[in-house]
């Protein structure tokens, strides 16, 4: 593959998006409490915008641009029209990829361009595969338009895994039936129980006179109405959906496109051998609208070295946001949601208190919340934690152990200890340091009570200096 980067750059502001898609645009603002001053959270995700600033796009096969060797194309509607050139080496005749992606509204109108179907019977076949290596959210209609004849046969699929998979978003042919063996449907014929039905349309593959019939859309507008109502006016319908229907919301998720143009226009039911260079795709525009997908943790996506990525919030990181940051596990990380309408719920990740497991060799264990008592030693198992004792996590309950509410351990016979980690003394004279009831204590060697130091002092330190904030 050949691999072409459109060049832009991304401000941290991106362009509104009609108000019907909702804007969600505010992470958090500062209320009034009881208590003060205090973060009030709310769902957010990026603004709307042309995601094809932001793509890279392969071609299969790589050699597929017209111009190598220069070529003279016909018009489709004129056999004897022939004096399109298409020259590789010459900037004003060329037609490479990222032409597709440029600012149209020029004059004349700037395309790329296939070579010819010069190897006829072969099929003129073309992979444009589109890609962000990022998820996006589409948010309207996906067009392609032609400055060649539609094409006769066409797929456009969809990859959720940075193109190791794909799957097929709508057929186009002039035929459905003839084509892929599917009865011919309209995005009109879906209904909310059939959305992600995947369909074959015929209304964007016959040959144009207008300008109009240039395009080939997808419809994702279309499908939004099903929930949100023709005008997209109940928007919390559709919202619903995508909170409660992974399918749903996945169905508009996107890592990378790929268009697979299989027939070019003929414009007759007979492929005319003696003219071929009246056949060949040629693309002016395509529209991706969308947003980085964010999972409504972050109202910002910037493009950085290459690279799309979220400006987390919520203390969440990741490209997409999709994990909490470090000590911020209280909860279990969530995608934020849309419900209720306006602000939704930030799901936020939540700060770890800090606590430390200190023990004894009494076979007891003493729970010092921040605080050094003479009877407790810092031990092995000194962990962060938010209000519990073991999980199925980082605190997990050891030799057999199973965790009870987060609150204890229910240890198996013969183990003790907040996390079950030490042996039970089984009688007289196993517990060489239980003297008349009384605990005394088993110092580690030296070296071993150096690293507990050094690793459990900073925490400490820390710890004392988060005290006023904590409190």
């Amino acid at each position: 593959l050949i691999h072409l980067t459109v060049c832009a750059s991304m401000s941290h502001a991106m362009q509104h998006y009609p108000a019907a898609w909702g804007h969600y645009d505010v992470c958090k603002s500062q209320i009034y409490t009881e208590e003060g001053l205090a973060w009030d959270y709310m769902a957010c995700q990026p603004e709307a915008t042309d995601m094809t600033k932001y793509l890279r796009v392969a071609l299969d096969p790589p050699n597929i641009t017209c111009g190598d060797p220069p070529e003279t194309y016909c018009a489709l509607e004129n056999p004897y029209m022939c004096n399109n050139e298409c020259d590789a080496t010459t900037k004003e005749l060329a037609h490479p990829p990222e032409l597709m992606f440029d600012f149209e509204g020029r004059n004349p109108t700037t395309f790329w361009q296939s070579s010819s179907w010069k190897k006829y019977p072969k099929p003129l076949q073309v992979n444009l595969t589109l890609s962000w290596n990022k998820t996006i959210e589409l948010t309207d209609d996906i067009v392609l338009t032609f400055e060649s004849g539609r094409p006769e046969q066409m797929v456009l699929e969809k990859s959720l895994d940075y193109g190791r998979t794909w799957t097929p978003y709508q057929f186009y042919a002039t035929d459905c039936l003839d084509a892929f063996t599917m009865e011919p449907k309209t995005a009109n014929d879906l209904t909310q129980r059939t959305l992600l039905d995947i369909i074959c349309t015929e209304d964007y593959s016959r040959g144009y006179v207008w300008k109009n019939d240039k395009t080939v859309r997808f419809e994702i507008k279309d499908r939004f109405a099903l929930f949100a109502g023709p005008r997209l006016h109940n928007m919390a319908s559709l919202y619903g959906q995508l909170d409660t229907t992974k399918n749903l919301r996945d169905f508009f998720t996107i890592t990378d496109l790929r268009i697979k143009l299989l027939k070019p226009a003929t414009g007759a039911t007979m492929v005319d051998e003696n003219n071929l260079s009246r056949y060949f795709y040629a693309i002016s525009d395509i529209k991706v609208q969308g947003r980085c997908k964010c999972n409504l943790h972050a109202n910002s996506c910037v493009f950085d070295k290459g690279k799309l990525g979220c400006e987390c919030e919520h203390n969440t990181t990741g490209p997409d946001c999709s994990r909490c940051k470090r000590h911020y596990h209280g909860r279990a990380w969530s995608v934020g949601s849309y419900l209720p309408i306006p602000k939704g719920t930030a799901n936020i990740c939540k700060y770890i208190s800090i606590s430390y497991v200190w023990t004894i060799t009494s076979g007891h264990a003493d729970r010092c919340d921040l605080l050094i008592t003479p009877s407790c030693l810092p031990c092995p198992f000194c962990f962060v934690s938010a209000a519990r004792v073991c999980d199925n996590a980082m605190l997990r309950c050891q030799n057999g152990g199973s965790c009870h509410h987060h609150q204890r351990c229910h240890c198996s016979p013969g183990f003790t200890g907040v996390l079950c980690e030490r042996a039970r003394c089984q009688g007289p004279g196993e517990c060489d340091d239980q003297l008349s009831g009384r605990a005394s204590f088993h110092h580690p060697p030296i070296s071993r009570q150096l690293a507990l130091t050094l690793v459990v002092l900073p925490l400490l330190i820390v710890s004392f200096l988060l005290l006023p904030v904590l409190w």
